[in-house]
């Protein structure tokens, strides 16, 4: 949020449905993914801006999904994403962790994992990266676990610097 605040951007940080003060309850990814939407049309309708997509963790499963499906969004960033793999699930609870959507992306695309993510392996997110259309990037922060815990001065940084030389004057 703050390495694209850093631009001037208008930025819109909200939780999910059922997550902290906010109404409703959790629902696997799919309401969620409904969440993403009405944050990107209400930033469409309040600012008249290009639009980023910026998510962690989760939020990036969710978000990337929403963001890639929709023709206002011109660049996304995933950081931490959750690439490790997903335990048996009903078919009450889908599988949200899949990112075969993002073979079709091709929006700029930043992937920021941790070295140390135990979320989202090195080898996995690699793999992921490698099968997607240009234009992409993936920077793997050292040392730095799932909440990049002392090294979010190099993820702000590999942001900015992203965010500088691949999309800002498309934004």
């Amino acid at each position: 949020m703050k390495a694209l605040n850093s631009f001037g951007f208008p930025v819109l940080r909200f939780n999910f449905r059922g997550t902290g003060l906010s109404q409703g309850e959790h629902d696997h990814g799919i309401g969620e993914v409904e969440d993403a939407r009405a944050a990107l049309d209400w930033l469409d309708a309040g600012f008249h801006l290009p639009l980023l997509l910026a998510g962690f963790s989760f939020g990036a499963a969710v978000g990337l999904r929403a963001a890639c499906a929709d023709k206002r969004v011109n660049a996304v960033i995933g950081v931490g994403v959750p690439v490790a793999p997903v335990a048996a699930e009903t078919e009450d609870e889908p599988r949200i962790y899949e990112f075969d959507f993002l073979k079709n992306c091709s929006r700029p695309k930043l992937f920021v994992s941790g070295a140390r993510d135990r979320f989202g392996s090195r080898a996995r997110l690699e793999s992921l990266v490698a099968s997607l259309p240009e234009p992409k990037k993936l920077v793997v922060i050292e040392s730095a676990d799932h909440f990049f815990e002392g090294r979010l001065r190099e993820l702000r940084h590999a942001i900015e610097t992203w965010v500088s030389e691949a999309v800002s004057s498309q934004l």
